[in-house]
């Protein structure tokens, strides 16, 4: 079990009053599985996320993640495990703008200690995987929404993470754009990556092998999407 979330959580202070941002969320996520969380705006879908990437601590319950304790571990420990274990795609990308597509994937793997001929090594094949052989020493001012996302994709697999964690990741795409990229998502699983989708779109989670639905803080369905291999749209 990659992820296992036992009677977690999150409530926060605003002023005098205490929201509650999840409510006693049981969830068992296996290794190789493509799950999509899906929920409207407020339903706790970003706390979720969160916390599975080890941002925050859950206010009660456990977050085991492949076999750890992570509340048992320090801030430092925490740091290593997202650098090592976790990838994050975000819907803003959130690369370098003063760096080239190769400099942003290879800076996991700076920051992992690996050697500077294996990083450019390693982020050259990523790129090429993602399909930017020709768009490696771009700017990321020089390349499209798509070509931006597709780049973080590769970062984010830059340390052959266990967890892929995905938060609204076409949302600012076009709808070709977030078809290729909802395609890259489909294939990755298909080689084994777990994947942990984020979305307010129920036809994007129909791309996952896996549906959970939150609301107000609490899971309300959890069901798979009938498909090994997701559905084009």
């Amino acid at each position: 079990m990659l992820i296992d979330l036992r009677q977690v959580s999150k409530t926060y202070q605003a002023g005098q009053v205490a929201v509650h941002a999840l409510k006693t969320i049981h969830l068992h996520i296996a290794k190789g599985e493509f799950v999509a969380i899906i929920g409207q705006s407020g339903s706790g879908k970003t706390t979720l996320l969160d916390i599975l990437g080890c941002l925050s601590r859950p206010t009660g319950g456990e977050y085991w993640l492949d076999g750890e304790n992570t509340g048992a571990l320090t801030e430092s420990q925490l740091t290593t495990i997202r650098n090592r274990k976790i990838g994050f795609v975000f819907q803003t990308f959130h690369l370098l703008p003063r760096k080239t597509a190769l400099d942003n994937v290879q800076l996991p793997l700076m920051y992992a200690g690996v050697s500077r001929p294996a990083q450019i090594s390693r982020a050259q094949e990523l790129l090429t995987q993602v399909g930017l052989e020709d768009r490696i020493t771009h700017y990321s001012n020089q390349l499209s929404g798509g070509q931006q996302q597709r780049v973080a994709i590769a970062r984010a697999l830059a340390n052959r993470p266990a967890l892929l964690l995905a938060d609204e990741p076409t949302g600012n795409l076009d709808s070709q754009s977030g078809k290729d990229i909802l395609d890259m998502f489909a294939s990755l699983h298909r080689e084994g990556q777990t994947i942990v989708m984020i979305t307010h779109d129920p036809l994007i989670a129909q791309r996952a092998q896996r549906r959970i639905t939150l609301a107000d803080g609490r899971i309300t369905a959890d069901e798979s999407t009938g498909s090994r291999d997701p559905v084009l749209l």
